[in-house]
């Protein structure tokens, strides 16, 4: 948890150091109509950031503490088998003789490899869709979308200090990330 705060504080101290910059060009150099625009954007881009990671990391704590951990069995695989092959691709089956498999057989194997496929992302979509739909990010889509129509209502839209803003969020994870390597 260490090293998530660590990184939330390096994120923040570059948002707003961009920001900061930003703000001073705009007064200095603009007008305040320039600044709100940028302020608002940035706002909301931070807002939808910060939403989207919490709800993200709300649905991963979700599924860690909801994780089965059920006996292994002897027909089931153990935590190793799971790691070397994820996906199951050198478990040994039967082989069923080639006299055997008929059109029907094997659009019957081929059926029951869908269902499990179609089973394991319906599943996938269930556990995911409190991450995509939370309300934080509702609310900070909310407060963007609001805040748009509030300058542009006003005649106070400028849409180069609006993109500017919102690109404070994205350009400030890029110089993050470039700072670490």
């Amino acid at each position: 948890m260490m090293k998530i705060d660590k990184d939330i504080l390096s994120f923040a101290k570059v948002f707003l150091a961009i920001n900061l910059c930003l703000s001073f060009y705009a007064i200095i150099f603009q007008n305040t109509t320039w600044l709100l625009n940028l302020q608002v954007a940035f706002f909301a881009s931070l807002f939808v950031t910060l939403a989207s990671f919490l709800s993200y990391r709300k649905n991963i704590q979700n599924r860690l503490e909801n994780l089965e951990l059920n006996k292994v069995s002897s027909n089931e695989r153990d935590k190793i088998d799971e790691i070397d092959d994820p996906y199951d691709l050198y478990s040994e089956y039967e082989e069923i003789p080639e006299e055997e498999l008929t059109p029907e057989k094997i659009r019957e194997i081929i059926n029951e490899e869908k269902k499990k496929v179609k089973q394991n992302s319906f599943k996938n979509t269930l556990f995911s869709a409190g991450g995509f739909v939370s309300i934080y990010r509702v609310l900070g889509y909310g407060f963007l979308i609001f805040g748009f129509f509030a300058l542009n209502n006003n005649k106070l839209f400028l849409p180069l200090a609006f993109i500017i803003g919102l690109s404070i969020v994205p350009l400030g994870v890029l110089i993050t990330k470039f700072l670490k390597k």
